[in-house]
């Protein structure tokens, strides 16, 4: 008789538009960068789109982006998660209470939407969320559930 193979811990990523920080989230966990966790992402106010750059700057680093749309915190309410993450500060106040499952801890990365300047500077912008997702997402998953 073999063990059974424990089931994937479930984490939900909200934002205001998830159109960057939070999808990049979940294309990150995703892609098995963070250990045995599946991700969905969801917006407060979903932008309705997701972000040619955030797509463009996870492609670079190997995290294909297919499918990836912009959706609604109402598509996920009463499902079971190990834990939510508000990724802006938005999120965090119109999302102060989630109905259902699940630890909520919250993580803030600036914006790279606002970024302004050259395409450049925009994309670094993109980058550094990016990078900082890289870094952190791991261990904010080890210590959450």
């Amino acid at each position: 008789m073999g063990t059974a193979k424990p089931s994937r811990r479930r984490v939900l990523f909200l934002c205001t538009g998830n159109s960057c920080r939070s999808q990049m989230a979940e294309a990150i966990v995703n892609c098995g960068r963070a250990g045995d966790w599946g991700a969905v992402s969801a917006g407060s106010r979903p932008a309705g789109f997701v972000h040619p750059l955030a797509i463009r700057v996870l492609s670079e680093i190997g995290v294909e982006v297919q499918g990836a749309r912009s959706k609604p915190v109402s598509e996920f309410r009463g499902q079971p998660f190990d834990l939510v993450v508000t990724v802006c500060s938005s999120a965090a106040e119109e999302c102060p209470v989630w109905l259902g499952q699940g630890r909520r801890v919250h993580r803030e990365y600036p914006d790279p939407a606002k970024a302004e300047g050259d395409e450049a500077r925009v994309l670094a912008a993109f980058r550094s969320v990016r990078d900082a997702m890289l870094r952190d997402l791991p261990a904010l998953l080890e210590r959450g559930a």
